[in-house]
């Protein structure tokens, strides 16, 4: 089964990140950021080779819909 769509920043530069959609069959998420830079990644410490660490915005939390009260904001 495809992914949801739930969201992009509608504050994006370029319109296509960051993004939110959701699996419907498991409930996660799957989330599209920006890559933390060199210095960030040192603060977070040793990530997995199979695991990414990216930053997603706060304005956003509005798109999953726990926070929204069921829906996703308008896209």
């Amino acid at each position: 089964m495809a992914l949801e769509f739930l969201g992009r920043d509608p504050e994006s530069d370029d319109g296509h990140s960051p993004t939110v959609w959701r699996d419907p069959v498991s409930g996660d998420y799957v989330l599209q950021g920006w890559r933390l830079s060199d210095v960030e990644m040192a603060e977070v410490g040793e990530v997995p080779p199979h695991e990414t660490v990216i930053r997603f915005p706060a304005r956003m939390m509005g798109f999953f819909p726990e926070v929204s009260g069921g829906g996703p904001e308008p896209r």
